[in-house]
């Protein structure tokens, strides 16, 4: 067995860079039920880890999650396997969207009234409340869906309509969005869901980015992610082009050289650059500056934060370097471009 060198890793594994001081995009909250579907959860939270930071730090800068409860006792997955909240209902954050995590029933729905109280209240004031899995009979149990469309899994259509036969239910949907609250059947679905919010709040290039991390299929990715820029080339047939181009994809902040590009895939920057220009018809250098330019056409459109702050998550050197290279590729420089085209909020 080779025993790894502590100098090499720290090469081959270097610390992030300074967090860039901003707040996050996309705040979530869990609520996990008795005998919760762990795969649904687990997906949904992996795909906010991938989305917050650059490459595989899985810090919470762009997004922001917590697991909450009434105290902090283990919860145990249909599975077996516990989680321990790490806040409870008074210390919970603000958040833009609370998530219900059902499971195996009838156990899921035994959640004591200061959970149901909690739901309601977030829903009075406005929380986007998310039901994930089963998590649906959760929240009809609360009165949350009365007279709303719900988005379940085909095997729980009987037993709901019993038990609530006010809310119309779906069975043929990844998720159901209604009056703030938004219902999931769960499994891969989720998938669907947490892509959709990450694309909302974050832009497609950080949807992209947890998309690629997971190793989501490329046709999943075209059908929630319709605009992802340079898309197909993760897909082109030439491997030294599909793996950079993921590669790029991942990495805005920090963009690789293309001679760290080359060495990542075993490769050469010959051998990269005329692999992109038979595949791309561009240099790889011009292919990833307009994902990174892209990306921060979007964050001018529908964020608030500075140029200065864009210019950097988007790996160029200060706002007046990202300005040039905006101005060039869009004919406006971004100040001018925000100004005519910031779009409304996106509310549920």
């Amino acid at each position: 067995m080779t025993v790894c060198d502590v100098n090499e890793l720290s090469e081959l594994f270097p610390p992030p860079p300074a967090a860039p001081p901003i707040k996050p995009d996309l705040k979530v909250s869990f609520i996990l039920s008795p005998r919760f579907t762990l795969i649904s959860f687990a997906g949904f939270i992996d795909c906010l880890r991938h989305a917050a930071d650059e490459a595989d730090f899985s810090r919470q800068v762009y997004c922001h999650w917590s697991v909450i409860s009434p105290d902090l006792s283990p919860i145990s997955a249909s599975c077996g396997v516990p989680i321990t909240p790490n806040r409870t209902f008074a210390d919970a954050p603000e958040v833009d969207y609370l998530v219900v995590v059902g499971g195996q029933l009838p156990w899921s729905l035994d959640l004591p009234d200061e959970t149901l109280d909690y739901l309601r209240a977030q829903s009075a004031k406005g929380t986007v409340i998310i039901g994930l899995c089963t998590g649906s009979f959760i929240l009809a149990h609360a009165g949350l869906l009365e007279g709303k469309k719900c988005a379940i899994h085909m095997e729980h259509r009987t037993q709901f309509h019993k038990l609530f036969p006010g809310t119309q239910v779906e069975t043929d949907l990844a998720y159901a969005i209604d009056s703030g609250i938004i219902t999931c059947p769960g499994g891969a679905s989720a998938l669907d869901l947490v892509f959709m919010l990450i694309e909302a709040h974050c832009g497609k290039a950080r949807a992209v980015k947890a998309l690629t991390s997971l190793l989501v299929d490329h046709n999943h990715a075209s059908r929630h992610i319709p605009q992802r820029l340079f898309g197909h080339l993760t897909s082109c047939g030439n491997w030294r082009v599909e793996q950079a181009a993921a590669l790029m994809e991942r990495n805005f902040s920090n963009p690789y050289s293309v001679a760290a590009i080359a060495a990542r895939l075993s490769s050469s920057e010959r051998e990269i650059n005329r692999a992109f220009q038979k595949y791309a018809h561009a240099s790889p250098s011009h292919i990833y500056r307009s994902m990174r330019l892209a990306h921060g056409q979007w964050l001018l459109v529908n964020t608030t934060r500075t140029i200065t702050q864009i210019a950097l998550e988007c790996g160029f050197s200060d706002g007046a370097h990202f300005g040039r290279w905006f101005k060039k590729s869009f004919g406006e420089p971004p100040a001018q471009f925000r100004t005519q085209r910031r779009a409304v909020s996106r509310k549920f």
